[in-house]
Protein backbone atom coordinates (compact mmCIF):
# COMPACT_ATOMS: atom_id res chain seq x y z
CA UNK A 1 0.00 0.00 0.00
CA UNK A 2 2.82 2.25 0.63
CA UNK A 3 3.99 1.78 -2.88
CA UNK A 4 0.60 2.70 -4.36
CA UNK A 5 0.42 5.72 -2.13
CA UNK A 6 3.93 6.70 -3.11
CA UNK A 7 3.11 6.28 -6.80
CA UNK A 8 0.02 8.47 -6.37
CA UNK A 9 2.09 11.18 -4.68
CA UNK A 10 4.77 10.93 -7.36
CA UNK A 11 2.10 11.14 -10.06
CA UNK A 12 0.61 14.25 -8.41
CA UNK A 13 4.04 15.87 -8.14
CA UNK A 14 4.94 15.05 -11.73
CA UNK A 15 1.54 16.26 -12.98
CA UNK A 16 1.93 19.53 -11.10
CA UNK A 17 5.51 19.88 -12.35
CA UNK A 18 4.42 19.13 -15.95
CA UNK A 19 1.56 21.63 -15.65
CA UNK A 20 3.94 24.27 -14.30
CA UNK A 21 6.40 23.65 -17.15
CA UNK A 22 3.56 23.81 -19.66
CA UNK A 23 2.34 27.15 -18.26
CA UNK A 24 5.86 28.56 -18.17
CA UNK A 25 6.58 27.39 -21.71
CA UNK A 26 3.32 28.79 -23.09
CA UNK A 27 3.21 32.00 -21.06
CA UNK A 28 5.24 34.03 -23.60
CA UNK A 29 3.06 32.83 -26.47
CA UNK A 30 -0.09 33.63 -24.52
CA UNK A 31 1.30 37.07 -23.73
CA UNK A 32 2.20 37.63 -27.38
CA UNK A 33 -1.24 36.39 -28.43
CA UNK A 34 -2.87 38.85 -26.03
CA UNK A 35 -0.67 41.67 -27.37
CA UNK A 36 -1.56 40.75 -30.93
CA UNK A 37 -5.24 40.63 -30.02
CA UNK A 38 -5.00 44.04 -28.35
CA UNK A 39 -3.18 45.57 -31.33
CA UNK A 40 -5.76 44.20 -33.77
CA UNK A 41 -8.57 45.71 -31.75
CA UNK A 42 -7.01 49.09 -31.04
CA UNK A 43 -5.04 49.71 -34.26
CA UNK A 44 -7.97 50.89 -36.42
CA UNK A 45 -9.03 53.35 -33.72
CA UNK A 46 -5.46 54.59 -33.30
CA UNK A 47 -5.12 55.00 -37.07
CA UNK A 48 -8.33 57.04 -37.13
CA UNK A 49 -7.07 59.22 -34.27
CA UNK A 50 -3.82 59.77 -36.14
CA UNK A 51 -5.72 60.77 -39.27
CA UNK A 52 -7.92 63.14 -37.26
CA UNK A 53 -4.89 64.70 -35.59
CA UNK A 54 -3.20 65.25 -38.96
CA UNK A 55 -6.34 66.89 -40.28
CA UNK A 56 -6.58 69.14 -37.22
CA UNK A 57 -2.90 70.00 -37.57
CA UNK A 58 -3.44 71.06 -41.19
CA UNK A 59 -6.44 73.17 -40.21
CA UNK A 60 -4.46 74.71 -37.35
CA UNK A 61 -1.54 75.51 -39.64
CA UNK A 62 -3.97 77.18 -42.06
CA UNK A 63 -5.49 79.23 -39.26
CA UNK A 64 -2.06 80.21 -37.95
CA UNK A 65 -1.01 81.31 -41.44
CA UNK A 66 -4.19 83.36 -41.78
CA UNK A 67 -3.65 85.06 -38.41
CA UNK A 68 0.00 85.80 -39.19
CA UNK A 69 -0.99 87.23 -42.57
CA UNK A 70 -3.66 89.42 -40.96
CA UNK A 71 -1.18 90.62 -38.31
CA UNK A 72 1.37 91.56 -40.94
CA UNK A 73 -1.33 93.39 -42.93
CA UNK A 74 -2.37 95.36 -39.84
CA UNK A 75 1.26 96.17 -39.05
CA UNK A 76 1.86 97.39 -42.59
CA UNK A 77 -1.31 99.51 -42.35
CA UNK A 78 -0.04 101.04 -39.11
CA UNK A 79 3.31 101.70 -40.76
CA UNK A 80 1.58 103.40 -43.69
CA UNK A 81 -0.18 105.98 -41.49
CA UNK A 82 2.58 108.46 -42.42
CA UNK A 83 1.61 108.11 -46.07
CA UNK A 84 -2.09 108.50 -45.32
CA UNK A 85 -1.38 111.68 -43.35
CA UNK A 86 0.61 113.02 -46.29
CA UNK A 87 -2.21 112.16 -48.69
CA UNK A 88 -4.70 113.82 -46.35
CA UNK A 89 -2.70 117.04 -46.21
CA UNK A 90 -2.25 117.04 -50.01
CA UNK A 91 -6.00 116.53 -50.50
CA UNK A 92 -6.79 119.37 -48.10
CA UNK A 93 -4.30 121.58 -49.93
CA UNK A 94 -5.80 120.71 -53.33
CA UNK A 95 -9.34 121.39 -52.03
CA UNK A 96 -8.19 124.78 -50.77
CA UNK A 97 -6.54 125.53 -54.12
CA UNK A 98 -9.73 124.49 -55.95
CA UNK A 99 -11.78 126.78 -53.73
CA UNK A 100 -9.36 129.64 -54.41
CA UNK A 101 -9.58 129.00 -58.16
CA UNK A 102 -13.36 128.81 -58.00
CA UNK A 103 -13.47 132.07 -56.01
CA UNK A 104 -11.09 133.73 -58.46
CA UNK A 105 -13.17 132.55 -61.42
CA UNK A 106 -16.31 133.76 -59.71
CA UNK A 107 -14.80 137.23 -59.24
CA UNK A 108 -13.46 137.39 -62.77
CA UNK A 109 -16.81 136.46 -64.32
CA UNK A 110 -18.77 138.75 -62.05
CA UNK A 111 -16.40 141.73 -62.53
CA UNK A 112 -17.22 142.42 -66.21
CA UNK A 113 -20.93 142.25 -65.49
CA UNK A 114 -20.69 144.93 -62.81
CA UNK A 115 -18.93 147.31 -65.23
CA UNK A 116 -21.68 147.05 -67.81
CA UNK A 117 -25.15 147.06 -66.31
CA UNK A 118 -27.59 144.80 -68.08
CA UNK A 119 -29.46 146.33 -70.93
CA UNK A 120 -26.83 149.03 -71.58
CA UNK A 121 -24.53 147.89 -74.26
Amino acid sequence: MEEAEMQLKVKKVTDKFTESLYVLANEPSVALFRLQEHVRRSLPELAQHKSDMQSWEEQSQGAIYTVEYACSAIKSMADSSVYFKSIDSLLKHSIAMKEQLSAAQGRSTSAPQSKNPPGTS
